[in-house]
């Protein structure tokens, strides 16, 4: 009974996820047009995205990856629902907790999760998700060279920039980061992130050439 109850609050988050991040994504494609940063086509290039290490596309409705999130999210709701029948109401999966987990996690993984940042008056969106400049406690930026963990994934990530965000009072499911290649590019996200008021700092991992830059609010 209480193996029962467990799964059930599990799918149900897992539910409220799916639902919750495709209505976030479906209000990022329609807010995006009006992003200060990126626009044009050397600005999108200039931002990778983790794990595929792909430039970063426009987030638009018409997009092929927005189709697929629409469709993904619909097949995984799906599949969700049959899965927690199936734990709830026969024993072909067993008493086992991982073999449970392993499909839960298949199931959300249906759906391709591709990253994206914009940059706002007023706020962000990173991954589909919109963040208000208050919710932004601060930002850091690390010069990928050697000995930096994603030093070598790929040649386009060597000596860029990792730009990861802080937000308050929220643990990411996706990365809360992405490699700007250029440092002309970063510059611009620098200062419209300073126009935000939001504070952060650069660092570089060679202890021999270690910089710091501290942007206050304000």
């Amino acid at each position: 009974m209480f193996l029962d109850l467990l799964f059930t609050g599990i799918f149900l988050l897992a539910i409220y996820y799916l639902i919750r991040y495709q209505l976030n994504l479906k209000k990022a494609a329609e807010n995006s047009q009006q992003a200060l940063y990126p626009k044009t086509a050397d600005e999108f290039a200039s931002v990778l995205i983790p794990a595929e290490w792909k430039a970063m596309e426009p987030l638009t409705k018409e997009t092929k990856t927005y189709r697929y999130v629409q469709w993904g999210s619909v097949l995984a709701l799906v599949l969700l629902i049959v899965l927690l029948g199936i734990v709830l109401f026969t024993d072909w999966l067993g008493s086992s907790f991982f073999s449970i987990a392993y499909f839960f996690f298949a199931i959300i993984n249906v759906i391709p999760h591709r990253g994206n940042l914009y940059l706002f008056q007023d706020g962000i969106i990173l991954n589909g998700r919109y963040y208000a400049t208050k919710q932004i406690s601060s930002y850091k930026i690390e010069e990928i060279v050697r000995w930096h963990e994603l030093y070598g994934l790929d040649d386009r990530v060597n000596y860029g920039y990792k730009l990861t965000f802080r937000v308050k009072n929220f643990r990411f499911i996706q990365p809360n980061y992405v490699v700007i290649t250029e440092r002309d590019q970063l510059d611009k996200i620098v200062d419209l992130l300073k126009r935000q008021g939001i504070s952060g700092e650069i660092t570089s991992v060679n202890s021999e050439s270690r910089i710091e830059e501290n942007v206050r609010r304000g």
